[in-house]
């Protein structure tokens, strides 16, 4: 809504505006494009960092815990927040880039022109003893493209869109699973992105000409009819210092993005001296199925249930990082992850580990990390689906369950744990270490839901969800179909884990 509104807003400003007359007698109606679809530009790139600050998004999570469940839940959407900034950016991009293609074939048009009109007399007018020219393209000899590749809007323009196209198409699920490295490295071209679109506009050369008036203007009227009356500048014209109309034209990205840049650098700095901190594994197992589990410990980390952290092994790469969800409980003295090989790191840091030579690999630990999974003792009933490893933040969760049982928890507000899994590898098993009621098979989900609804009739029921994206659709369904409208009668919510 906000994206419509800016851009509507300045499409109109732009379009209609007086003062935006002589650039639009050049440009036409492409002023209007280039410049309301660049602020949208802005306005999205400020946003699109901060759903990647793990800490300020931990942090809301911790001091919205008192705030209502519908509020809490829209953390939880922040990769999908992230990814529509993105989409936005390539739509925006698109416009603002055939707009001023548009541009340039203008501004060429206007200075090849020599039929006496305003764009072309507007086309000579530059600042005297300088080679500071309203229309960039000044001479027959160069073109469009010269100006695309040598101008630094220009170059910064075609720097940032190759950046922003493969950071887009290397986000893609196929690529992003199967071919994580790729996902990874591209990504940090945001750097690039940024670096650019802030000088992006030093030298931009679409907005107002409201400065470029004689000394004695009285009028637009009589401005018009006076350049029109010309094949160049009048007789005694002076434009008013070129310095003003830089002003007029200074770059506005770096406004928008300062705040958003200063802030994910303090996070990035956080992550890293965090990072640099010490960790002693403790304990290494390797399970069946090639899941390798680790015990670490590590000075002053605090976890809660359900949260995941980031883990680097430089032996293997010195800046690829992973997230793993934690397996053990906040009761215990240590915290674990499991690790199941899925992909060259997950692979190679197995067969390290299974090596040992020389020595234990030196793992680096960032986080932790909060995930909707935090708010599983907020509910009376809960539904756990974890999908082969996907069970990892659930084992969390059981642990801690079984340790508050065992102290008589007074502030949990479960009172009966009933742990069916509905298993589809071993992988369970060896993550939870509990006895367990297993069944085999895919399981009725409508069967499932209809049970609880019957049992439970006036509770809150959450559903958390670690697993792929087409069975969290198939739980999303169930959830709204046996919620009913009855404040007073059962509701499912839905959460889902996102890293």
């Amino acid at each position: 809504g906000i994206n419509v509104f800016l851009f509507v807003y300045y499409f109109l400003m732009f379009d209609m505006d007086e003062k935006f007359y002589y650039t639009r007698e050049i440009l036409g109606s492409a002023l209007a494009w280039a410049r309301a679809s660049a602020k949208c530009l802005n306005f999205n790139s400020m946003l699109i960092l901060l759903p990647v600050c793990r800490n300020l998004l931990s942090f809301l999570r911790g001091t919205c815990s008192l705030c209502r469940r519908t509020m809490r839940k829209q953390l939880d959407h922040n990769l999908t927040f992230h990814k529509l900034l993105a989409y936005m950016l390539a739509i925006m991009t698109a416009v603002h880039t055939i707009a001023h293609l548009f541009n340039l074939e203008r501004y060429n048009d206007s200075q090849q022109a020599a039929d006496g009109s305003l764009s072309s007399v507007l086309s000579d007018l530059h600042q005297d003893g300088s080679d500071k020219w309203l229309n960039p393209i000044h001479s027959n000899s160069t073109t469009p493209a010269y100006v695309t590749f040598t101008s630094i809007p220009g170059l910064t323009g075609v720097i940032i869109t190759v950046a922003l196209i493969l950071m887009i198409t290397s986000s893609m699920e196929f690529i992003r699973r199967s071919y994580f490295e790729v996902f990874w490295y591209t990504h940090h071209l945001f750097i690039i992105y940024f670096a650019g679109l802030v000088i992006h506009g030093i030298a931009h050369n679409l907005g107002s000409k409201r400065d470029m008036f004689p000394k004695n203007y009285t009028g637009a009227f009589d401005m018009r009819t006076s350049l029109q009356g010309h094949q160049g500048p009048a007789p005694g014209y002076h434009l008013r210092p070129i310095l003003s109309l830089l002003l007029t034209l200074s770059p506005q990205s770096w406004k928008w993005v300062l705040a958003p840049i200063l802030l994910y650098v303090f996070e990035r700095v956080l992550r890293f001296w965090r990072s640099r901190q010490r960790v002693v594994i403790t304990k290494v197992v390797m399970h069946p199925s090639k899941v390798l589990e680790l015990q670490m410990h590590k000075k002053g980390f605090n976890m809660e249930v359900g949260q995941y952290i980031f883990i680097n092994c430089p032996s293997i790469s010195v800046l690829e990082w992973h997230p793993f969800t934690l397996t053990s409980a906040p009761e215990d003295n240590f915290f674990s992850v499991h690790i199941r090989a899925a992909g060259d790191w997950t692979e190679n840091i197995i067969d390290a580990f299974q090596q040992q030579k020389p020595k234990i690999p030196r793992i680096e630990v960032d986080g932790p990390f909060g995930t909707a999974s935090e708010d599983v003792f907020q509910y009376e009933v809960a539904m756990l689906i974890g999908a082969g490893i996907g069970v990892t933040p659930f084992a969390s969760v059981l642990k801690s369950i079984w340790y508050k049982f065992q102290q008589a928890d007074q502030s949990l507000k479960t009172k009966k744990a009933g742990h069916a899994v509905l298993n589809f590898d071993t992988v369970t098993d060896v993550v939870t270490g509990l006895k367990q009621k297993t069944s085999f098979g895919r399981p009725m989900w409508n069967n499932e839901f209809s049970a609880v609804a019957t049992a439970h009739p006036k509770s809150v029921v959450g559903v958390f969800l670690c697993g792929p994206e087409a069975l969290a659709k198939s739980l999303q369904k169930c959830c709204h179909q046996y919620s009913m409208l009855d404040p007073r009668k059962v509701k499912f919510y839905f959460n889902k884990e996102n890293f």
